[in-house]
């Protein structure tokens, strides 16, 4: 198992996401220390590492909701670290948040309508061309069969479970088209009938959609990804596939512990 990411490849520009020594402080607190990493179309990423190890850091560098003090973030080979979010996202990056987000008084076909529509500049007129909504519909639906949300269609972000919800925000973010998509926690607070259909549902994605998941649920983490990473302290302090993250004894000892593998209580 390697012990440390250093970056470095021969062909940039085709890799999907590079970082390159990213760090970041608040204060006195380093808390992502020259992280680098790179990501290969269609590879599923996962971050682990404890509690104020730095991931919710580093994934919000990488996707432009914090500004780094230095290295480097490339889209494409494309130097986006000086860009906000909204162009990370024109540029075919998407995410999720931690905490779900979606207007209670729109429907699922409706939000996912907004999601398709909204990347690119213009299309949110309401001077829109017919033939642009009616894309707009037809995407929306097939979005929520891909998502297993066909069947609510028109259902109200109000009444939806927490897991339709975490079905709902996967769905929107692959309206944007995007071939990168962070997903933060998307296991959290779901119980283990709607983890194992998240975990049914991010394996089910497409290729050629990268992801970058950060997790505290190992066992949705340790089945989805093709390559880990683990944070301490704010470094990379080993990466791997899971089976050697799951058989490293320092890992399973500080940051695995004994909730992998253990039944976990519903938070429904």
């Amino acid at each position: 198992m390697k012990a440390t990411g250093t970056g470095q490849q021969t062909k940039a520009t085709f890799l999907p996401l590079r970082v390159d020594k990213v760090s970041r402080s608040f204060g006195g607190l380093q808390a992502v220390d020259q992280v680098s990493f790179t990501l290969s179309v269609g590879e599923r990423l996962a971050i682990l590492g404890p509690n104020g190890a730095g991931k919710s850091t580093l994934f919000n560098l990488v996707c432009g909701d914090l500004a780094a003090d230095s290295g480097r973030v490339y889209l494409r080979g494309e130097d986006v670290t000086g860009l906000p979010l909204h162009h990370r996202v024109r540029r075919g990056l998407a995410r999720t948040y931690q905490t779900s987000s979606v207007f209670a008084g729109l429907t699922v076909g409706e939000h996912l309508m907004l999601a398709h529509r909204g990347p690119e500049k213009g299309r949110l007129s309401l001077w829109t061309r017919r033939a642009i909504q009616s894309e707009a519909a037809d995407q929306a639906r097939n979005l929520a069969e891909q998502v297993g949300l066909g069947s609510r269609f028109g259902v109200q972000g109000s009444e939806l479970s927490h897991g339709e919800l975490r079905q709902l925000e996967v769905a929107m973010a692959l309206a944007a088209e995007p071939f990168i998509i962070l997903l933060d926690e998307p296991a959290a607070g779901l119980s283990p009938a709607e983890r194992e259909r998240l975990t049914a549902l991010l394996l089910s994605l497409q290729t050629s959609v990268a992801i970058v998941l950060v997790e505290h649920d190992m066992d949705v983490a340790l089945t989805v990804a093709d390559r880990v990473i683990v944070l301490e302290s704010g470094r990379l302090i080993a990466e791997g596939n899971p089976e050697e993250i799951e058989a490293d004894p320092l890992v399973r000892a500080v940051y695995l512990g004994e909730q992998h593998g253990q039944p976990q209580e519903s938070a429904s």
